[in-house]
């Protein structure tokens, strides 16, 4: 397996960041968004994020193989110690050690910036993915039942935390 390299997201890296995230909600595994997003949009996002929320990008064989960013949970004041987060990663590279490794730098990181909580929201039908969330020290909170909608199902998501 090729050596991955981590690092801080930069706008260059939008268009690669657009590909793996449009793979994710394509493959309606890891997010209830539906529509695709472009290139711009993801510069936009990430020209907008602030040192609390910063977006980082894995590397190997020279090319963007996934990326991870510490999100806001929520803006009220209170909440300001709690991140939500995303982790993708490129579809070829899934199963390989990006995820736990972009994981692994986040759970770094969030204890840097100061956070108390990481959280997310998975669905419970990505096996692999809750599998990864249990292993780096995540507990499953609740069930929320039909939270959104996929190709016209109701679907639930399932509430991960992990106190650090």
């Amino acid at each position: 397996m090729s050596a991955i390299a981590l690092r801080p997201a930069t706008a260059a890296d939008a268009e690669a960041i657009c590909l793996v995230y449009n793979q994710g909600i394509e493959d309606r595994i890891a997010t209830l968004e539906t529509e695709l997003r472009t290139p711009e949009e993801r510069r936009q996002w990430l020209a907008a994020r602030g040192p609390r929320h910063p977006a980082y990008v894995a590397e190997a064989e020279e090319i963007i193989v996934g990326w991870s960013s510490l999100n806001v949970y929520n803006p009220r004041p209170a909440y300001q110690y709690v991140a939500d987060f995303s982790v993708y990663v490129e579809r070829g590279w899934r199963g390989k050690g990006v995820g736990r490794r972009l994981l692994e730098h986040l759970i770094e990181q969030a204890r840097a910036l100061g956070y108390h909580k990481m959280m997310l929201s998975a669905f419970p039908f990505n096996a692999s993915g809750v599998a990864l969330y249990e292993r780096m020290g995540f507990s499953q909170a609740d069930v929320f039942h039909e939270m959104g909608q996929l190709d016209g199902r109701w679907v639930d998501t399932l509430i991960m935390e992990k106190l650090l």
